[in-house]
């Protein structure tokens, strides 16, 4: 498998692995000290416990799909239908994949700009 067929599959891995609540097979995507951004709130996460913890604890049914992927060497850019409860939007991710293959960078574009929710403030720092 060539590196840009890689990376794909590793963006759509992670989203996979994310929308089924499946914490192993996630940890072994990404890098230990992957950054998790998301601009619309001006959060970071830093490192890969921080970043399950903050999805494992993230309240609601929620639930992901890939809609559009595209890869270009270690980048990749996702359209991703989300489903919070009865509630649908889009989000835009993109994921760069480091030197072992593992996902070293994500970035979370959500539609509009909002306050981050109160009690995930010890997973994140803002910026």
């Amino acid at each position: 498998m060539d590196e840009t067929a890689a990376t794909r599959q590793a963006a759509m891995d992670y989203v996979e692995s994310l929308d089924r609540r499946d914490w192993p097979r996630l940890t072994t995507l990404l890098a230990p000290d992957v950054v998790y951004e998301m601009p619309q709130t001006r959060e970071r996460i830093r490192g890969r416990a921080a970043f399950l913890r903050f999805n494992a604890d993230y309240p609601g049914d929620w639930h992901l799909r890939a809609r559009r992927v595209v890869a270009d060497g270690r980048a990749a850019a996702l359209v991703l239908d989300v489903r919070v409860g009865a509630d649908g939007l889009d989000a835009c991710v993109w994921v760069e994949v480091g030197d072992h293959g593992r996902i070293s960078r994500i970035t979370d574009y959500w539609p509009e700009a909002y306050d981050p929710p109160a009690g995930r403030e010890h997973l994140v720092e803002r910026y």
